[in-house]
């Protein structure tokens, strides 16, 4: 490399979960490249929690972007003014050389500029106008998984892709260290036999399959398998539906974690069952082998990377339409993986130990 990097790096990436953690090889890989650079991570809560204690991260900056989603869609233009003079105040204060905007929106964009570095780099991603903030873009890669056009924002820097080894970095605390024994050992869940883990619910409505459907194919396992289901609160009354179709035991921890205590909890289980969802992301970057079920979203844009994963791919026609919500109001891809698709699944890993 010829040129010094700067020194001061700014990344942007505030949310989501999935994503904030598909973006942390960025920072592995910028340390590599120059080890003695400064970056500060600029993101918003609950995703902070995944960076406190990541070694390549010198400093977390938290600025909570909720109270200005809140002023834009109550149009209070005042309140929004308010929200990014905050946080140009804080970004401003530390003098960076460089941002790495890899969020590519408008807001990110803006926040970027607020920070004051002259050189800033962009990705092609979803735009929304972000190339009018962006010094420079970095160039258009063919590989479509985010993991990959993320870290395309260092190859203005030097970066080679092709050096990239796949991982995810989520480090745990050491206070955590004895918690997933203890919490299963209160909740009689035997560490000598498989543990599954199971979540039931994404925040994408169309990314979401039938808690039946769950309950059904869970009962097809060895009954020496311990089911255990998490999530947030709100995800409970999904899970005792899915209960309701089981035949055999099994628990519920939903709303019980904060997600590092989650994350300690899926480093100790066999496998986790999922959707694409953020747990499916963390339990890749700590090492918990997963099966997951895609259908408008697939697995070679946002799927571990790593080995020691399965898919089950939806076989309908209607899929990777990147929506929220289905324009047809049908769910069609979700549906048409079927309870018995994933209970071959299951029982053939299960089967492999």
């Amino acid at each position: 490399m010829k040129n010094k990097l700067p020194s001061k790096i700014l990344i942007v990436r505030l949310s989501a979960i999935g994503d904030v953690l598909h973006a942390t090889p960025v920072a592995r890989e910028l340390k590599k490249l120059q080890p003695d650079c400064h970056i500060t991570w600029l993101v918003s809560p609950p995703a902070d929690k995944l960076l406190t204690e990541n070694p390549h991260i010198d400093e977390v900056l938290v600025w909570d972007r909720r109270p200005l989603d809140r002023a834009f869609a109550g149009f209070n233009l005042p309140a929004a003014y308010r929200e990014l003079k905050k946080a140009r105040a804080l970004l401003k204060a530390r003098h960076f050389d460089l941002v790495l905007d890899i969020q590519g929106l408008f807001l990110t964009g803006i926040l970027a500029l607020l920070s004051g570095a002259k050189r800033r780099i962009g990705i092609h991603e979803r735009h929304e106008g972000n190339p009018l903030f962006m010094s420079e873009m970095a160039p258009n890669i063919a590989s479509p998984h985010k993991v990959h056009r993320y870290l395309s924002a260092l190859m203005p820097l030097g970066f080679d892709l092709s050096t990239f080894t796949p991982g995810l970095t989520l480090q745990l605390p050491a206070g955590l260290d004895s918690f997933a024994e203890n919490f299963w050992q209160t909740r009689g869940i035997d560490r000598q036999q498989p543990l599954l883990m199971v979540t039931v619910r994404t925040t994408w409505p169309d990314k979401n399959w039938e808690p039946a459907n769950f309950g059904q194919a869970l009962n097809a396992l060895p009954a020496n398998v311990q089911i255990v289901f998490c999530g947030s609160p709100g995800d409970e009354v999904f899970i005792k539906e899915a209960q309701a179709k089981m035949n055999r035991p099994s628990l519920s921890i939903a709303g019980q974690t904060s997600l590092l205590e989650l994350a300690a909890l899926l480093k100790s289980a066999d496998l986790l069952l999922s959707c694409d969802t953020g747990p499916l992301h963390i339990a890749d970057a700590i090492g918990c082998k997963t099966l997951s079920l895609w259908g408008p979203t697939q697995p070679d844009v946002y799927g571990p990377l790593t080995k020691g994963h399965e898919f089950i791919i939806s076989p309908h026609d209607c899929l990777r339409c990147l929506k929220t919500k289905c324009q047809h109001k049908t769910n069609a891809c979700m549906k048409a993986i079927t309870p018995e698709m994933v209970a071959a699944k299951l029982k053939n890993i299960f089967a492999k130990g």
